[in-house]
Parts: C-alpha cells; structure tokens; sequence
C-alpha cells in the first residue's frame, strides 16, 4: 500500500458490486479496490438470472429513488454498451390491458412514467397494439420505444475487466466469513485471511442481509428468496413476439405476473411466475437448504406476508406445477399461444426483502455503519441502474 492509498473492499461481484469498485476506481486515482465473491465467475446469481430487460421506468413511484436512478441508469447503460460494442436492442415494451378494468391503471402507469420523464410513451387502442405486436390481443396498450434487451453477464464481465484494468483485485472463490469495525478500520475475514480497509461496502444480493448482520447490522429487512420460473418459446414460435409485452399490474398483488421478454439471442420467454424457494440460490425445485428456508419461515415479516398472499401463492404454485395452467395465463394475451409451442424451463430467484411487518421493501434501501455501506436491497431495475447505482454510492463515499 502506498502512502496516502485509500483500501476499499467491496462484498458481491454482481453487476452492483463490480459497478461500485469501477465507478471507485475511474474517479478516484488514490483508491485502492479489492472484490470478494465466494462464487468462481462474476454475476453468477440475480446478474446472471434475470431477465435481459433494460427498464426505461414505466412502473416506479414518482420521484422515487428507483425511478431516478433508473432514467439516469439507461442512459448511461445505454452508452456504455455502444462504447463496449456490447450488444443492446431498443426492441420496445408494450404494456397490455385486457379487460377495460385494467385501462385506469394503465393511464395511471402512463401519467406516472411521463412524470418520472421516460420518452416516447404512446396510448394504443386495440387494433393499435397489432401495430408493434400483431399477435397480441388486449382493449388497450402502452407502448415504450426506448425500453431495451441486453445480456447483463456479458455486461458484468466487461465491468470487472474494467476493474482489473484500473488496478482492482477480483477475488473470486472467496467466502466473507467476518466483517468488523475496529476504529478507523474495517477487518475483512475471508478464505482464512484477514484484510483490512478503510471502507467497505456490501453488495452481497441474495445473502445481503446476512452479510450485512456480519458487519452489524440489523436483522431487518430480511431476504426472502423467491424462485421465478420461465418457459422458452421453441423457435418456430418465436415470431409471434417482437419485444416486450407486459401485463397491467394488479395493485392488490406484490409481483408483477407472467408476460413475454425477447432476449438478445433471439429467444422469447414467457414468466416468470413467483414461488417461494426453499434455497437463497435455488434454481431448481429440488434445491432445499434448511437454513434458509427456516429463516424464511422465522422471519415475521415473511409469516404477516403469506397470511396477506397465501391466495396467490397458491395460484403461483398451480402454475409452477401445470405447464397448462402457466400457459392459460399466457394465452390471455396471445390465444394463439399452445403448449406445443413451448420448451425447456429454468429459473432466477429473487432477493426479496421483507420489513418485520410484513411490507415489501420495493425501493432501493441503502443503510451506513460508520465506514461500512451496506445494499440492503437492490431490486428491479437494480440492473438496468447499476452505473447510476455506482454514481449514488460513490459520490461522497469517501469524504
């Protein structure tokens, strides 16, 4: 270390940690990065499950911290990837209504999107829908032109290449087993050795919580792990969806339902349903890790919630189960939809956080310990976001 050299470690190599220790590393000469993940690859959880989709801001409350960082985020992925040569496809969301009781919750995603500035938003009637999607039937539509499709691993590589290129240490394969703050300085144990900064921060996705309760933090919010489940449209049915297409969100429900997502290999997607997982980081029914699913069911939060959802939960669980039934949700949007027309099935989980309430933490929440700033939640569009994420965690960090 030379003299004068800031130490700054940061939990998590998902696309949020790699895009804090880049962030660092191009504004501050003086400071020195090190990342530790326990997995082999960087963005092996959440970054490398979710859905490829580029959220121009439809859904988020007005003025909100998620709306914000999200318009500032796009633009800046945006760029990002034309500079990296990145591929990154403006193929459009369409917002779908298909019944007239849905229509005012539409209009109301409308006013709130051109308040929180996302562009180029347009009102569609029925026969207007089949102008950006011609198999698609709905009363009403919304249709965002800048919303985008990109592959947020390749993304995530191209962040730590960057953070090795500025001088960071990646140390992958490498367990956080102890954070604690002594002084001025903050004591990383991991993989049997002890590193020591002068700033922390985590951005530890699925195990957030725990990691943040390492450094000493509360208990609260939990993550609850919920396993998002996909089917693959086979390729001869592929044409029937350009973009995306989206439902309207039924407000009574925390998630947000099955709809269709494009990928930038040319694949479509319908899902992702939304089961509670027995495992932080299970992809597959058959994962079961009884730790975490006994904290789930300790958490109160967790148990108020179910009380609140269990009609739902049982609805999501038909349709993990039912191939038919996940499809008959589908084909509410396109009829032409069969179950023939559909292949392989995986999964993403989502880092859920839970208040002791029961309430969902829906925006970004951040909270300080000292020298320590823990992620406490980063949902959707966390992704899309990472670069302006990276700007609201730095800027100030080190003062």
């Amino acid at each position: 270390m030379s003299a004068g050299e800031v130490r700054v470690g940061v939990v998590g190599a998902g696309i949020i940690g790699l895009a804090v220790a880049r962030r660092l590393l191009e504004t501050r000469p003086d400071v020195a990065v090190t990342i530790f993940d326990k997995e082999q690859s960087v963005g092996a959880h959440q970054t490398g499950h979710n859905s490829g989709v580029v959220h121009a801001g439809l859904y988020y409350p007005r003025d909100s911290l998620k709306a914000r960082l999200c318009r500032r985020g796009v633009g800046l992925l945006k760029d990002y990837c034309q500079d990296r040569g990145i591929a990154y496809d403006e193929c459009g969301k369409t917002v779908v209504a298909v019944t007239a009781d849905e229509v005012p919750r539409l209009r109301d995603i409308e006013e709130r999107a051109t308040h929180n500035g996302v562009p180029g938003l347009r009102r569609l009637g029925a026969e207007e829908i089949r102008e950006h999607e011609p198999h698609i039937t709905g009363v009403a539509g919304l249709h965002s032109p800048s919303t985008a499709i990109v592959d947020f691993v390749a993304v995530a590589r191209s962040y730590a290449d960057d953070v090795r290129a500025g001088g960071g240490t990646l140390l992958l394969g490498t367990r956080v087993e102890g954070i604690e703050r002594v002084g001025d300085t903050v004591r990383v144990d991991a993989a049997g050795e002890r590193h020591e900064f002068d700033h922390v921060v985590l951005c530890a996705g699925l195990q957030s919580d725990r990691v943040a309760q390492l450094a000493g933090d509360d208990q609260g919010p939990a993550i609850v792990p919920f396993r998002g489940e996909y089917l693959t449209m086979r390729p001869r049915a592929a044409h029937l969806v350009r973009g995306l297409v989206y439902p309207v969100p039924d407000p009574r429900y925390p998630f947000l339902g099955v709809h269709f997502t494009r990928r930038i290999d040319g694949t479509v997607d319908i899902g992702p349903n939304a089961v509670l997982s027995t495992a932080r980081e299970g992809y597959r029914r058959s994962d079961l890790v009884l730790r975490d699913l006994a904290e789930t069911l300790a958490w109160p939060g967790f148990r108020r919630m179910a009380r609140q959802h269990w009609r739902m939960g049982l609805t999501e669980m038909r349709g993990s189960l039912s191939r038919r039934t996940f499809i008959a949700g589908a084909r509410r949007y396109l009829p032409e939809l069969t179950v023939a027309d559909v292949d392989g099935r995986h999964a993403g989980v989502r880092a859920q956080a839970l208040d002791r309430d029961g309430s969902l933490v829906d925006d970004f929440r951040i909270s300080r310990l000292g020298r320590i700033t823990a992620v406490r939640n980063a949902p959707s569009p966390a992704a899309t976001s990472s670069l302006a994420i990276a700007e609201h965690l730095c800027d100030g960090l080190l003062t």
